[in-house]
């Protein structure tokens, strides 16, 4: 059996900075140190800060106040920061830069006059943190349907935004759709979708189209993982999202001769590494990595303390 991993995988930038910037306060403040909401949607990491010291939260409230919170890499909603503020609390930053650019393009339209269609899914974190930008203003739609569907009065200033990580084919056929009954609607001027999504889901691709099988590390509230495991599966593959190597069921691969192995955005190296000895031990004999593109790209921490 054949292993082809791809790259990139794993940790994006922006979860980098985030994990790296709750380990910098917890080194400044120590513990306890509130994260609001998990840091990134990956249950290793998740549990790893736990053990130094962090507490998760799902609400500002819920923080004692007069102490240090960290605010997670999807965003959080304008009210969320007033509330830490009425609460004295120290409020470190750990929003990705590319989710800071969609909020600010939803100010931006709001401020305009614009309504805004934000394209996501409507319960997801990052998509009610953007929403919250639009004071009323913002419409979510998920489907195709949904886009076919929405309705605004003549004269209307639209505009559309989305969330981060979903994947280019699923929101296309949207955005046609919407700039077919709107042609008059605003875009971003550059697309919401980040790259560090859009690369892993060109290499998941490039190895699916070569696998029977495709192995995606990634916890199942993540919706980039869950992208790639679409993708995967769109191009014939058979595709898993599993937390790590212990998930893997040996029938899975019996038969296979080539096993694609990927990571979403939020799960760490070593857990890559585990499902990739757990292949050699049940007899994988060759490993490839195939490169669709280099990531050079970081962000740099915000000043903290």
């Amino acid at each position: 059996m054949k292993v082809l991993l791809a790259n990139p995988r794993g940790f994006c930038a922006g979860v980098r900075r985030a994990v790296e910037i709750v380990n910098k306060a917890l080194e400044i403040y120590g513990s306890p140190l509130y994260v609001k909401h998990e840091i990134v949607h990956n249950k290793f990491v998740v549990e790893q800060l736990k053990e130094k010291g962090v507490i998760f939260v799902d609400k500002v409230e819920d923080v004692p106040e007069g102490k240090v919170v960290v605010f997670s890499a999807h965003g959080s909603a304008p009210e969320e920061y007033e509330k830490a503020k009425e609460r004295n609390l120290t409020v470190v930053d750990a929003t990705c830069p590319l989710v800071t650019k969609v909020h600010l393009e939803a100010r931006r339209y709001t401020r305009e006059g614009y309504n805004i269609i934000l394209i996501g899914y409507k319960g997801h974190i990052e998509v009610l943190g953007t929403a919250a930008e639009g004071k009323g203003n913002v419409y979510m739609i998920e489907t195709e349907e949904e886009a076919k569907e929405i309705k605004f009065d003549d004269g209307k200033k639209l505009a559309y935004l989305t969330q981060t990580t979903l994947s280019v084919e699923e929101t296309k056929n949207i955005i046609a759709i919407l700039k077919k009954r709107f042609p008059e609607i605003t875009e971003p001027s550059s697309s919401d979708i980040c790259f560090s999504t859009t690369n892993r889901q060109m290499a998941v691709k490039e190895i699916a189209e070569k696998s029977q099988v495709v192995l995606v590390v990634g916890s199942k509230n993540s919706s980039n993982s869950n992208r790639l495991r679409e993708v995967a599966e769109s191009v014939g593959a058979d595709a898993y999202l599993i937390d790590g190597a212990d998930e893997i069921e040996e029938s899975w691969l019996s038969g296979v001769e080539t096993v694609g192995v990927t990571a979403g955005a939020s799960a760490p190296d070593i857990l890559i590494r585990g499902v990739v000895d757990f292949l050699k031990d049940v007899g994988a004999s060759e490993l490839e990595e195939v490169v669709s593109v280099e990531e050079k790209i970081r962000f740099p921490l915000p000043k903290i303390g």
